[in-house]
C-alpha cells in the first residue's frame, strides 16, 4: 500500500556547485530524508549535469528518496560575468532536470541592480518567457523563491519575487502554467506577513516549498523598529522558531499540494557549524510529526 503521508515529502538541500552533491546525499542518505533538493550557487561550474544526476540518484540507490526539484540560485536578468553565467545554469538545469529525476527547477527572478522593483519588469518578461518555454517543451517547471536577499521595493539585488504584490505583477507579465513559486513561510515572516492566509490565497502557484523559519523579536520590534540596528528576526531551522507548521501542511493539504518541503540549513544562529545536521534532524522529525506522524492504514 501506498503511504499518502509522503504525498508530501520531508527532505534537504544539497550543495552541488563544487561537485559534491553524489557524496554529500551518500553521506546523509540514511538519516531519514525522504528527498533532496541538489542547488547550484550563482554558476554550475562546468559540470557535466546528466552525469551529475546520474551521480546522485546512484548515490540515493534503492532507498525511498526522490528529487523533485533543482535549484540554481543568482541574478540571471543582470550582464555581469557571473550573471551570465547564472542564466546559462538555468538552461543547463532544465535541459537536464530529467537526469535528476526532477520535474522542476527553482531559484531566484533576478533584478536590475539597484532599482525600483517594477524597472526589472521588461527584463524580466523577456528573459523568462523564454525560459517558461524551454521549460514547457521539456516538462518542467519553473519556481521562484521567496527571498528578498536583504532587498525591498525600492531597490535591491537578486529577486523581485519576495513580495505577493510582486507576484501579482510577475504572473501578469507571464500567465505561463508552469512558471510559480518556491515557497517558505520564513521570507514573508521578515516583511511580518502572516504566512497561513498567503497560503490559502497562492497555494495554486507553489511548485515547491522550503523547510525555513523564523523567529520575530517582538520586543526589539518595539525598542528599536524594524530594519534597524538591532535585528528584529532570525531565520530558523523548522522546529526552532514561530511557525506552527502542523497549521502550514493542514493547509498546503487542503489546497491539494503535492511535493516536498525541503529544509533550507545553514541559517540558524544556534543550531549551525558542529550542530548544524543536529538541526536539520531534529527539523526533518519535527516536519514528520508536524504531517501526522507515522502513516497508519485505517
Amino acid at each position: 500500500m501506498t503511504n499518502p503521508a509522503k504525498s508530501i515529502r520531508i527532505g534537504t538541500m544539497i550543495q552541488s556547485t563544487e561537485g559534491k552533491a553524489p557524496e554529500n546525499i551518500a553521506r546523509i542518505a540514511d538519516l531519514g530524508f525522504e528527498s533532496f533538493e541538489p542547488f547550484f550557487w550563482q554558476t554550475t561550474s562546468g559540470q557535466d549535469l546528466a552525469e551529475l544526476g546520474k551521480r546522485c540518484r546512484d548515490a540515493i540507490g534503492d532507498r525511498d528518496i526522490t528529487i523533485s526539484t533543482i535549484g540554481m540560485f543568482g541574478n540571471p536578468l543582470e550582464t555581469q560575468e557571473k550573471d551570465l553565467l547564472t542564466l546559462e545554469g538555468w538552461k543547463q538545469c532544465i535541459d537536464n532536470a530529467h537526469h535528476f529525476g526532477a520535474t522542476c527547477v527553482a531559484g531566484f527572478t533576478g533584478r536590475i541592480r539597484n532599482q525600483v522593483l517594477t524597472d526589472s519588469l521588461p527584463r524580466y518578461k523577456e528573459v523568462w518567457s523564454e525560459l517558461a518555454k524551454r521549460a514547457a517543451d521539456k516538462g518542467v517547471k519553473i519556481a521562484f523563491e521567496n527571498c528578498a536577499m536583504d532587498g525591498n521595493w525600492q531597490t535591491g539585488d537578486w529577486n523581485i519575487a519576495h513580495n505577493p504584490d510582486a507576484w501579482e505583477l510577475m504572473f501578469n507579465e507571464t500567465p505561463d502554467d508552469n512558471i510559480g513559486l518556491e515557497w517558505e513561510p520564513c521570507h514573508q515572516m521578515v516583511y511580518l506577513i502572516e504566512p497561513i492566509p498567503q497560503i490559502r490565497k497562492w497555494a495554486h502557484k507553489f511548485f515547491h516549498v522550503h523547510g525555513k523559519d523564523a523567529t520575530i523579536r517582538w520586543d526589539v520590534i518595539r525598542e528599536h523598529g524594524v530594519f534597524g540596528k538591532v535585528p528584529f528576526v532570525f531565520m530558523r531551522t523548522p522546529g526552532f522558531g514561530d511557525t506552527n507548521w502542523t497549521d502550514v501542511i493542514s493547509e498546503l493539504r487542503l489546497a491539494g499540494y503535492q511535493g516536498s518541503i525541503d529544509i533550507e540549513g545553514w541559517h540558524d544562529p544556534v543550531y549551525r557549524g558542529d550542530l548544524e545536521m543536529s538541526g536539520q534532524v531534529h527539523a526533518l522529525n519535527y516536519l514528520k510529526a508536524s504531517r501526522g506522524g507515522d502513516f497508519i492504514p485505517s
